[in-house]
């Protein structure tokens, strides 16, 4: 492993810089990551999420079970929908959404996993 010292920094160690540069992700793509993310970082949204996990839902029962409004909960799925995390079925004139794919759920209880697991070590 090469070191290269510096005034401003302890070392760096170039073979691993390098390796780390060839590996990363395009600009584009981690900004694309960041605004996925964005949208995990509203609590109704979440609320949304998360009773989905559970079954697919339309409208009045998802703002029945969350005790919110049907509107703030069909603005909150519509951004959902934007970014691919829920998708809707329609059964005659009842729309009924649940989580796009497994990735989601997946996402999902991972970071529930996290803060669960952390909040019973405080």
């Amino acid at each position: 492993m090469e070191e290269k010292k510096d005034d401003k920094l302890c070392c760096i160690h170039e073979d691993v810089v390098e390796e780390t540069r060839k590996k990363m992700l395009a600009d584009e793509v981690l900004y694309d990551i960041a605004d996925f993310f964005k949208v995990f970082g509203d609590s109704t949204r979440l609320k949304i999420l998360c009773a989905l996990l559970e079954k697919e839902m339309c409208v009045g029962d998802l703002a029945e079970a969350l005790g919110l409004n049907q509107s703030a909960v069909s603005h909150q799925l519509r951004v959902l929908r934007q970014n691919d995390l829920v998708k809707f079925r329609k059964d005659g004139k009842v729309v009924y959404y649940s989580l796009d794919d497994n990735h989601v759920s997946t996402l999902l209880e991972q970071g529930i996993s996290h803060i669960l697991h952390k909040k019973v070590y405080e």
